[in-house]
């Protein structure tokens, strides 16, 4: 790997480590450009893309949405604001259970599962009740 990639892909783990929310392509870049200004949006796609297919970093493509990055990689669910449109981890354990019911009720083989919860976040929320 050479030097600059090594370095564009640790910029990119960075930012996605650090991010409170999940971000979009374009978000990663615009991070990663606060601390190598001359890095260019296809170097930061074509890492994006680099990590994800190692397993580094997960790419979230939640329905009606653009796809999202982000570090953390053990199952977990999502809290997608419908006013804002970001995308929020939830603490909330894993139902590790319900692909073998799902697989036992449908004759399906189920792989894995996605769940996301869906509504309006704090912030939006209280934007709401100020007006």
């Amino acid at each position: 790997m050479a030097r600059d990639d090594t370095v564009h892909r640790k910029a990119v783990l960075s930012v996605l480590d650090e991010a409170r929310w999940h971000l979009t392509a374009d978000e990663v870049y615009e991070e990663v450009k606060k601390t190598l200004p001359r890095i260019s949006k296809g170097t930061v796609y074509r890492n994006l893309r680099k990590l994800r297919d190692r397993g580094d970093i997960a790419a979230l493509e939640l329905s009606g949405a653009l796809t999202r990055f982000e570090g953390r990689r053990e199952p977990h669910y999502h809290f997608v604001c419908e006013s804002c449109g970001c995308v929020f981890d939830l603490d909330e354990p894993v139902d590790h259970e319900l692909n073998a019911r799902v697989e036992k009720k449908s004759g399906f083989r189920i792989a894995y599962h996605h769940l996301e919860f869906r509504g309006r976040c704090s912030g939006c929320e209280n934007m709401q009740t100020r007006h």
